[in-house]
């Protein structure tokens, strides 16, 4: 038997042999590090914003993205009405699936002087189309869930006006809304035909195009003081022995009545979607817990324990680093993040209210050392365009915290 002394000097001349063949890596190339995943994604939206307006803004963008170690796009598919590619479902609700020409000229030079419109396109197509040939996930966002424009906005569609029935009320029968200074209107979540509209749009995108996942925000909900409709009293009486709803539109019972009606709704989406493209993954951007429950009757907490949410971004849009890790350090989120990817929604700025690189970095630092699963940023237009810094020195900002290609984070449960 031959002895230690031969084997190890074997093993020693076999390792110097090999390592003669190996090229080495010069300081100059990308050395990469332990492998990671983390969600980088980014709204994309038609307002505010002129991104989606021609192909070639659009294609430069998301390869901007790519470029930046970005890997994921949320873009918008269903807002004003009307959605960002040819629908059957919508034409046959509304009449027509692109918001015309007009509405469209309204809207954009309400927000940045520009008249483009979106017919004769199919946007989602192509985000498909160019988000792939970069690498990046592409989640179709229905950004605007059960909310419509109000009647009275000229940008609006027809939708309210062609199904006035659909809509829902508060306790003194009117139906607007404020989301800001655009008065609103909702549809009533509870209804057959509403429930039914809401599916075969979700249905559509998922079946027709190759994409990732589909996502709702807190939108696919409802303002908890409505509800109050004849449709909704009804049916609440038939549950409750002939009582009415309470008037307090806060009463703890009348919020979790309704949200458990919308977590059904989301149980039936869920399903429907999973038969038409199981490997579309179910994400959602809500608020934090608490107010998203109370205020928009969605109870994500309860979703995610039923296994109905494959992704999930609060968005935790506070100024106040404090606050905002506070969000992070939830009871729920932390339970969520045990079976689900959970990162956080950024607010990179708004139109009048630009947000400094610096909390930006702050705030992914912050979700990184709660060990979250990434970030997406609210929205993309202010990235570095409607920002007071250069678009380069925003742009260094963001090859600062991603300075390396990474996977998206996946489903552990």
């Amino acid at each position: 038997m031959l002895n230690r002394k031969f084997w190890f000097g074997l093993f020693i001349t076999i390792g110097l042999i090999l390592s003669l063949s190996i090229p080495t890596i010069s300081r100059s190339q990308s050395i990469p590090t332990k492998a990671i995943r983390e969600i980088r994604g980014v709204w994309i939206t038609n307002v505010d914003s002129d991104v989606l307006f021609t192909r070639d803004r659009l294609a430069t963008a998301i390869k901007d993205l790519r470029q930046l170690n970005f890997n994921t796009i949320y873009p918008v598919v269903w807002n004003w009405g009307y959605t960002t590619y040819p629908s059957k479902v919508a034409k046959r609700i509304v009449g027509s699936s692109f918001m015309p020409k007009k509405s469209a000229g309204i809207l954009i030079n309400r927000q940045l002087g520009r008249s483009e419109g979106l017919e004769g396109r199919d946007v989602l197509k192509e985000a498909v189309t160019q988000g792939h040939k970069q690498g990046l996930a592409v989640i179709p966002w229905f950004e605007f869930g059960f909310m419509l424009p109000g009647t009275s906005d000229p940008a609006g569609s027809d939708f309210a006006k062609l199904h006035p029935d659909w809509l829902t009320q508060k306790q003194d029968g009117g139906t607007l809304w404020k989301e800001g200074k655009d008065p609103r209107v909702w549809l009533n979540p509870f209804k057959p035909e509403v429930k039914k509209f809401i599916i075969d749009l979700v249905v559509e995108v998922v079946r027709k195009y190759d994409v990732d996942g589909i996502q709702f925000d807190d939108h696919f909900g409802l303002p908890s003081e409505f509800g109050y409709d004849k449709f909704t009293v009804d049916l609440y009486k038939r549950e409750h022995q002939g009582k009415l709803p309470p008037t307090d539109p806060k009463n703890a019972e009348w919020i979790d009545w309704r949200a458990d009606k919308i977590t059904l709704l989301m149980r039936d989406l869920f399903v429907a979607i999973k038969a038409a493209n199981p490997k579309a993954i179910v994400s959602i951007s809500p608020n934090p817990q608490t107010y998203a429950k109370n205020f928009f009757l969605q109870d994500w907490a309860k979703w995610e324990r039923q296994g109905l949410v494959e992704e999930l971004l609060i968005q935790v849009y506070r100024d106040n680093l404090t606050t905002f890790i506070g969000e992070l350090q939830k009871p729920e989120v932390k339970l969520a993040s045990q079976h689900i990817p959970v990162g956080i929604g950024i607010l990179t700025g708004v139109k009048p209210k630009p947000i400094p690189m610096k909390q930006i970095q702050t705030q992914i630092a912050a979700v990184r050392k709660q060990g979250l699963a990434g970030v997406s940023f609210f929205f993309y237009e202010t990235l570095w365009k409607l920002t007071n810094e250069p678009a380069a020195a925003r742009k260094d900002g963001f090859r600062q915290v991603f300075a390396q290609t990474v996977a998206r984070s996946t489903i552990i449960k």
